[in-house]
């Protein structure tokens, strides 16, 4: 169990301020009876029940289930019930009012967030309330060269060898990155490529487009890319660049070449990402396009699945 990534969300400030308020909104205290899913070492079911929840059930798959039971103890907890499940094995699964699951990754939806939170429904009663509710993926140009110059640092091999097949590769992965407004196209750059409701029957397969009609010449290295989540009606959180700062950070995500447009000429983004089920992480493919005018300039496709060696 890797402790250090539960401390970074527990010190994420931002992070705990938005689900306080969120199950601020939807607790009525002494009724209302939560499921934490992805529960971690409880830090949201403990907050549930200080905020006065009747009862909270932690469903946790990791050991670090026994942690949050511990933990539990030494803050003098009760109400709380501890389940070591993956939510999705439980096959008569507690009735509750509320479902809180924080289950996102820097890719929003990596850690099967779509799937895992669509068969959360079964744990709520008619009417009970799904937290998040609903998510937003964003993408911008970036015309800062310092992550593309990183990959390409296999031109310079020793001995002038050729390791021109490890930088395509290289091309075709996703960075997590701390990116800042100034790596990105200036002006109102943010757009958003995909819109979807937690918990409603959508697919695993995203699709979506983001265009950019340039207005004066720029040099393009690659993509941001990054997501706003409504937990509640009133209360967002999110990893826009344009934000306070969480433990998680932006995608960059690269193109091979970089592409020098002038002023009118269009860019445009076209992404698809897939999750496959739990523990198989996501797939994720990026075409971008320069045209100007009826002329497309280039094209160029970038796919996850081939960024790695098996």
């Amino acid at each position: 169990m890797l402790i250090e990534y539960h401390r970074r969300m527990l010190a994420d400030e931002v992070r705990s301020a938005a689900f306080e308020a969120a199950l601020r909104r939807v607790i009525r205290p002494g009724e209302t009876t939560v499921a934490d899913i992805g529960a971690g070492t409880g830090v949201l079911g403990f907050m549930a029940r200080r905020l006065g929840a009747r009862e909270v059930h932690l469903v946790e798959r990791g050991e670090v289930i026994e942690l949050a039971a511990r933990l539990a103890d030494a803050n003098a907890i009760p109400g709380l019930h501890f389940w070591q499940a993956g939510s999705g094995d439980i096959a008569d699964p507690p009735q509750v009012d509320v479902v809180v699951a924080e289950i996102l990754g820097n890719l929003a939806l990596e850690e099967n967030a779509l799937e895992t939170l669509a068969d959360a429904r079964r744990f709520l009663k008619p009417g009970g309330i799904l937290v998040p509710a609903r998510l937003e993926q964003f993408a911008a140009p970036v015309t800062s060269d310092h992550a593309w110059r990183e990959l390409c640092s296999w031109a310079r091999a020793p001995l002038g060898l050729d390791f021109g097949l490890a930088r395509a590769m290289s091309f075709d992965n996703l960075y997590v990155r701390g990116i800042e407004p100034a790596d990105l196209l200036p002006g109102d750059s943010a757009r958003c490529w995909d819109a979807l409701a937690f918990g409603a029957a959508v697919s695993a397969r995203r699709r979506g487009t983001a265009a950019w009609t340039l207005e004066a010449p720029v040099r393009v290295y690659g993509y941001a890319l990054w997501w706003q989540c409504e937990l509640v009606p009133g209360v967002t959180l999110g990893t826009s660049p344009f934000g306070p700062p969480t433990h998680w950070e932006q995608v960059y995500a690269p193109i091979a070449d970089p592409v020098d447009a002038q002023t009118g000429d269009v860019l445009e983004l076209q992404l698809e990402s897939e999750t496959t089920g739990p523990g198989a992480g996501i797939g994720m493919r990026w075409t971008s396009t320069h045209r100007r005018g009826e002329r497309l300039l280039a094209r160029q496709e970038q796919d996850l699945g081939r960024g790695f060696i098996g």
